[in-house]
């Protein structure tokens, strides 16, 4: 567990200086450029509703605040996030999304990132959140869950997730999510602990959800009964030249399992890693998770690519036909 838990390094303790920002690897590898100003006429995406929120189809990443990249051996990707996405291009990003119908993203427990967003509500912006704990039933145990979920709640979250990394622990699985073995089972499960981390986030009266590198995690909740809302899952291809890198390169190892998985899941699913940090192109991507189940999908953008993203998640949603699970949100 060590290894795993020290290769990923929690985003509380590593992140933000004067200035913050992040990408997604992703943006690395597209062709296309869309600028488009904050004030750009308003479009609209199709959306869901998960009780009483109502969530845009396609939703901003959260490593646009956490600066939490996924860049394989190419570090130098690091600072250069670091340096485009300051504070004021994050707030500018933000507006951006929203005129082009991205209503929420997703984000860790971070501190200076939370402040960034409640300066962008402060400015009128609506952005919904919905955010996890820096890991912290692994690195912390419960009683640090509870305290991250408070923090969370008191600045204004709209729901609740357990954490992919979270979710994984309590299930038992170890191993590195990216490496030959990730599906192996190699701890024992603390399906108590994941159930009373699930109680204490529900006590906030929010919507709540439960994440996962593997699907083993979901098949567990499932067969435990647990009460979450959602489900917040890894989805991606494996037809790219670096899936079998294992080196921070590949977070869903049995993408047609999964897919087959979710057909008999009745609660929500966002998708995400859905590009595998840009070894995907943006426009397979998002019609491969619709097209097998999803009902979100999550993407890292800068701001410069959130026009041309819309548009593709509102081509896809138009002409999809071969999706065969019923949308659950």
């Amino acid at each position: 567990m060590e290894k795993h838990v020290s290769r990923r390094q929690f985003v509380g303790t590593t992140l933000f200086g004067s200035t913050v920002g992040a990408l997604s690897c992703q943006a690395l590898t597209r062709m296309t450029v869309a600028e488009e100003p904050a004030s750009a006429p308003v479009t609209s995406l199709p959306k869901g509703k998960i009780k009483d929120l109502e969530i845009s189809r396609l939703i901003l990443g959260g490593n646009l605040l956490t600066h939490f990249t996924h860049s394989r051996d190419l570090r130098y990707v690091y600072t250069l996030a670091r340096h485009y996405n300051t504070d004021e291009k994050i707030l500018e990003t933000l507006a951006v999304a929203e005129a082009h119908g991205i209503n929420t993203l997703f984000i860790h427990y971070v501190p200076h990132a939370l402040s960034i967003l409640q300066e962008h509500r402060k400015r009128g912006g609506k952005m919904q959140w919905i955010t996890c704990t820096a890991h912290a039933l692994v690195s912390g145990g419960l009683d640090e869950f509870k305290r991250q979920i408070d923090a969370l709640v008191a600045a204004g979250t709209n729901a609740l997730y357990i954490s992919g990394l979270e979710g994984d622990f309590s299930c038992g699985f170890l191993n590195d999510v990216c490496g030959p073995e990730a599906d192996e089972r190699v701890g024992a499960p603390r399906m108590e602990l994941l159930a009373q981390a699930l109680d204490y986030a529900k006590s906030h009266k929010l919507p709540v959800g439960i994440g996962a590198h593997r699907m083993g995690v979901v098949e567990d909740c499932e067969k435990a009964k647990l009460d979450c809302d959602f489900y917040v899952v890894t989805f991606h291809r494996q037809n790219y030249p670096s899936a079998k890198l294992y080196y921070d390169s590949r977070w869903c190892s049995k993408p047609e399992e999964l897919a087959a998985l979710m057909q008999s899941v009745e609660k929500p699913w966002f998708a995400f890693k859905v590009m595998a940090a840009g070894a995907i192109p943006p426009e397979v991507a998002f019609r491969y998770a619709f097209e097998n189940g999803a009902d979100f999908v999550l993407a890292g953008m800068f701001d410069f690519e959130i026009a041309t993203d819309v548009a593709l998640v509102n081509k896809i949603l138009a002409e999809l036909k071969n999706r065969q699970r019923p949308w659950r949100a």
